[in-house]
């Protein structure tokens, strides 16, 4: 890896650049990335699906949050990257390094079509002051990346509307009427999952979010798709010019922006939009800078989303449950690792009806490695499941009827006083926020102390929130709904149809790690003289590990909240279990005292 800085650096000396910004983002702000985007991970050898770097003639650090300081520190090791562990006490910010680092007639450089929008303006504000100039056309990745993958162009395919619930004409109506609203001539989308759900549009153009690398170009009178035209049949072509959306190759798409009229009054939002785009509008043109439309409209699933995503749960829980009785049955008896219980699992999914992929990339994790909040296990990390301890799994799935995650962390063989007691605090937190009741214009915000309330009540906690919002077939973590206490800038009142996950953990660095993620759809509870009340349902259907609960102590109010919860899980799963899973499964969902 240090070849690869030490590469970068004489490219920067040619150009003339003093400091190198990568993120880890793509054209579009997507969370996970195709190959083609890894240039973060080419110069660092950090593979984390989080993380910025910024790289100076003398000096290269690499920021992420909590999820990967472990997996951070060990990947870095010898790279010359100093690991700046974001929102540690005495951790300055980037643009407090660049600051420090930079002085006027200095440069700072990076590839603008993978830095958003929002983060540029910030930058520029800072930087222009002390004058320091930012060049946003370089990708000097590209240049010694000799290597570097193609962009992705998988087949495009059509989500029916007996899955997505509305037609794509319909979508089309809604966000133009939004557009009205907000003031917008034209409105230019970037989000994959955005244009995804907009045009009812699936593909897999990355791994594990089933999206088509597009753009999108929408007015009052058209709408353009800036796409690779050979990934579409001609049946697709059709359905989309049917909806009144023409195809344009992908790379055009700075072309139209460009071309937009003089005085135009251009939506986009600056969250994914990337800051290449902002340049190539006119001048004079109006921005206006808001969260899309969509993101609302997708958050709150349609009653044909909502009956899907449950059809959808219940096969993971059947896949997810047979997994747990083999795990139970098999483990210290025949050889496991980490990596062959994951392959194990994904076959079970892949029994079931309409599954199509992983929702995100695997987490089996064994005793210490259940302390790395988003390890994944390697032909050289993975480690063999004995009969002891915790394992740790975290996984998802793909169906038409829908996005599933879940984690379980099973007990695989005798556990300590204290490893029970840990286990039953977050499961603790884990019910007792899922039985929340509350009025209409919480937050998750409001709610998240009811999953830490275990833990803060014995001086832990976890470095991660408690849960966000999930996609339909699409981002397994969606906006804008969430549950945390932190970082709170961006929040959204619980509606009923959004459907968030649940997941405290506890993760004891070299010793273990525990989570207990269910997902939750949010539902009508009543109206009174004080308001509209809403509540949760669950929609994960997998048993807790009573191996390791310790009910000493659960409140009665608790316990009852497992038991009604086990109930429901036996009751539903078990005719589509053979005769021994099922028995199994009457002990293992059997009601505690």
């Amino acid at each position: 890896m240090s070849t690869h800085l030490q590469a970068l650096r004489k490219e920067m000396k040619f150009h003339q650049v003093h400091a190198f910004l990568i993120t880890s983002t793509d054209f579009h702000g997507s969370e996970y990335t195709g190959a083609y985007f890894a240039c973060r991970e080419y110069i660092s050898g950090f593979t984390g699906s989080a993380g910025t770097l910024l790289v100076f003639e003398d000096w290269a650090g690499l920021w992420t949050d909590g999820r990967y300081f472990l997996q951070a520190e060990r990947e870095l090791q010898g790279s010359g990257i100093t690991l700046m562990r974001q929102g540690n006490p005495g951790v300055p910010s980037l643009e407090a390094v660049l600051s420090e680092r930079l002085s006027a007639n200095q440069c700072l450089a990076f590839d603008g079509r993978c830095v958003s929008i929002k983060t540029g303006k910030k930058l520029n504000k800072k930087l222009s002051a002390a004058g320091i100039t930012i060049k946003t056309d370089l990708d000097l990745v590209a240049a010694i990346w000799n290597t570097r993958p193609p962009l992705s162009a998988q087949p495009a395919w059509l989500l029916e509307t007996n899955y997505a619930g509305e037609t794509r004409e319909q979508k089309l109506a809604r966000v133009r009427d939004a557009m009205k609203k907000y003031g917008a001539d034209n409105f230019l989308l970037t989000s994959l999952e955005d244009i995804g759900w907009l045009l009812n549009l699936r593909g897999s153009d990355i791994a594990c979010t089933p999206v088509v690398l597009s753009y999108l170009a929408l007015s009052d009178t058209q709408a353009i798709l800036f796409a690779n035209q050979n990934v579409f049949s001609l049946a697709i072509q059709k359905a989309l010019a049917d909806a009144g959306v023409t195809l344009r190759p992908y790379d055009e798409f700075y072309i139209y922006a460009k071309s937009i009229s003089s005085g135009s009054k251009v939506l986009i939002d600056g969250r994914n939009a990337n800051f290449f785009l902002l340049d190539c509008l006119p001048p004079d043109a109006r921005i206006i800078d808001r969260v899309s439309p969509i993101q609302s409209f997708k958050a709150v699933k349609n009653s044909v989303e909502v009956q899907n995503m449950k059809a959808a749960h219940l096969k993971d829980g059947i896949a997810l449950t047979k997994f747990m009785y083999w795990l139970k049955k098999t483990v210290g008896r025949f050889p496991i690792s980490e990596q062959s219980a994951a392959e194990r699992l994904e076959e079970f999914r892949r029994e079931q009806k309409h599954y199509l992929s992983p929702s995100f990339a695997p987490i089996v994790a064994f005793g210490p490695h259940g302390a790395i909040v988003h390890y994944s296990a390697t032909a050289e990390t993975s480690l063999p499941l004995q009969a002891e301890g915790f394992v740790l799994v975290d996984t998802g799935g793909h169906y038409l009827e829908g996005t599933t995650d879940c984690t379980r962390t099973f007990a695989l063989g005798p556990l300590s006083k204290e490893q029970r007691m840990h286990y039953t605090a977050v499961l603790r937190g884990n019910l007792n926020l899922a039985d929340a009741q509350f009025l209409h214009g919480c937050t998750g915000v409001n709610l998240d102390y009811l999953a830490r309330s275990p833990l803060w009540s014995m001086k832990l906690d976890y470095n991660h929130g408690t849960g966000h919002g999930v996609g339909y077939l699409l981002n397994v973590h969606e906006g804008p709904n969430h549950f945390r206490w932190r970082n709170t800038a961006e929040t959204a009142v619980l509606e009923a149809g959004m459907i968030t996950s649940d997941e405290p953990g506890l993760y004891l660095e070299g010793q273990y790690g525990i989570r207990l993620e269910n997902l939750l759809l949010c539902v009508p509870r009543g109206e009174t003289q004080y308001g509209k009340f809403l509540g949760f349902e669950h929609l994960t259907l997998v048993p807790f590990d009573l191996d390791a609960v310790d009910s000493s102590q659960m409140n009665r109010q608790e316990i009852e909240l497992l038991n009604t919860y086990h109930k429901m899980v036996f009751s539903t799963l078990s005719p589509h279990l053979t005769a021994e899973e099922a028995t199994w499964l009457a002990n293992a969902t059997r009601p505690i005292d």
